[in-house]
């Protein structure tokens, strides 16, 4: 694994603010990294990132400890942070010099992969600018540009589209699925779409606690303790049919003869809810599982309480 959080804790006074926190990310994967406001998701980029020390547990990026070799890690690392940190009376080109240097690049190699970012990240006709001219969505641009100058294996972005329009949220994505194929990428957004468009795989974090760590799609057909259900017969059945069903918690009508049945986990409620149609010789047109909204998916699991 490109990355590894094992068994993080990150303790403020009496208030645990990352409370055994693990998860994997594999090269070539995105990871969108998921959880309301202080959830603990900024608080364990940080130490991912070198940043801040974790109060017990570690992360692991390429075989390497962020508590005894940050240096090295900190190599291995590109990092966006929320609010864009830019030296705005540099220009471009320089600024991405400057900050190549700071990882100890020189000479050709330096020229070289600024001349790179500048490309990836669409910065060609305004290197030469300085950054206090450039509109937020090309600010976003050279952040991106300058987590990627050193060339590192694993990339954190923490809100990397907060404040764009669409046109700019889309670029941005563009410049993240071509450097995803050999980079591991991680990023906390609040923006769900977000989410479905660019991620392969979610982690959610509530209260300081991993509540889901899933495939997208996986999770959306697998919410909050359950799963939901689409049945469809050509004639209106009576619901209190379903009681009898185990696995199904509640039923609730979807149209004249369709119903959206709540269940469990069970993978054997499927084949039961077949049993039982062709028990009370109920034609049924249609059975299948329903995705959730991202959103729905996203409020059912961080309104709970994780269990200490």
């Amino acid at each position: 694994m490109s990355l590894e959080v094992k068994n993080l804790y990150k303790k403020y006074g009496e208030q645990w603010a990352v409370n055994d926190v693990s998860f994997a990310v594999a090269q070539g994967e995105i990871l969108g990294f998921l959880g309301p406001n202080g959830a603990g998701k900024s608080t364990t980029m940080k130490i991912a990132t070198c940043y801040l020390p974790p109060t017990s547990g570690t992360v692991i990026i390429n075989g390497l400890d962020v508590l005894e070799d940050p240096l090295k890690v900190r190599q291995q690392i590109g990092y966006l942070p929320e609010h864009n940190p830019l030296y705005l009376d540099m220009y471009v080109h320089e600024y991405l010099r400057f900050i190549g240097s700071l990882h100890k690049m020189r000479g050709k190699l330096l020229k070289q992969r600024v001349a790179e970012v500048v490309s990836l990240c669409g910065l060609e006709r305004e290197q030469n600018k300085k950054i206090q001219a450039l509109s937020k969505g090309y600010r976003q641009r050279v952040g991106l540009a300058q987590a990627l100058v050193h060339d590192p294996t694993v990339l954190i972005l923490d809100e990397p589209t907060t404040g764009l329009d669409p046109n700019q949220i889309e670029e941005i994505r563009g410049v993240i699925r071509s450097i995803s194929s050999y980079k591991t990428v991680i990023f906390s957004t609040h923006i769900m779409q977000e989410v479905q468009a660019l991620c392969h795989r979610v982690v959610i974090i509530n209260r300081g606690k991993v509540v889901a760590d899933s495939p997208v799609g996986q999770l959306q057909q697998q919410p909050a303790g359950g799963r939901l259900i689409r049945v469809e017969f050509d004639a209106p059945v009576d619901p209190v049919l379903f009681e009898r069903v185990e696995g199904i918690r509640s039923i609730e009508s979807a149209g004249p003869a369709q119903y959206l049945l709540h269940t469990t986990n069970d993978l054997g409620v499927r084949s039961r809810i077949f049993r039982l149609a062709a028990d009370n010789d109920l034609p049924l047109v249609g059975l299948r599982l329903e995705e959730n909204s991202l959103e729905k998916v996203f409020r059912e699991l961080t309104q709970q309480q994780p269990v200490a």
